[in-house]
């Protein structure tokens, strides 16, 4: 199984890639962990893009979350399902307000920064990720796998497609005894 998740900032990608690659017992590369390095400095594209390749390629399965569509973009064409967090500026923002106020100075397992809720990540989150430029990235994104596509628009969904995920991977392990 082969899962890439994308979508905006503060959607929930991070936390549904930690859910499935526990239900299926996959690796999970968050991308985030590879584009910065600790402190919020940029990791260089070249360097990035290295090790999302060695990660494809020392493994059969995995969940990727994360857009940076120019870094290891076979993953797409390689996903069996690729995932699109498509909600609205409001509720990003909000779950993005939850976090920071939970992980407030701490690194996440999915980040290695500490988290913060600045001036800037707040106009990411409510202005500049919401361009068409970048809606129009996350559309291509979506249209260059080449297995399922699944369109969540909110948390209601999300949570009932890792309650459909869940139920058939309990069905397939119970068929296959």
């Amino acid at each position: 199984m082969k899962i890439q998740i994308i979508g905006y900032s503060g959607a929930g990608k991070s936390t549904l890639a930690a859910q499935l690659g526990a239900l299926y017992g996959i690796p999970v590369l968050h991308l985030d962990n590879l584009h910065w390095y600790g402190n919020w400095q940029e990791r260089p594209d070249d360097e990035m893009n290295a090790l999302a390749e060695a990660f494809l390629k020392a493994h059969e399965s995995w969940v990727i979350d994360g857009n940076y569509s120019r870094i290891a973009p076979t993953r797409f064409e390689e996903s069996d399902m690729t995932v699109f967090f498509d909600f609205g500026r409001l509720r990003c923002f909000l779950s993005a307000w939850r976090r920071y106020r939970a992980y407030r100075g701490m690194a996440r397992e999915s980040c290695p920064c500490p988290e913060k809720f600045d001036r800037e990540f707040r106009r990411w989150i409510l202005k500049d990720s919401r361009t068409k430029k970048h809606q129009m990235r996350h559309r291509d994104n979506l249209n260059k796998t080449n297995g399922k596509k699944i369109v969540l628009r909110n948390r209601r969904a999300a949570k009932r497609l890792f309650a459909t995920l869940t139920a058939e991977h309990l069905l397939t392990k119970e068929s296959n005894k």
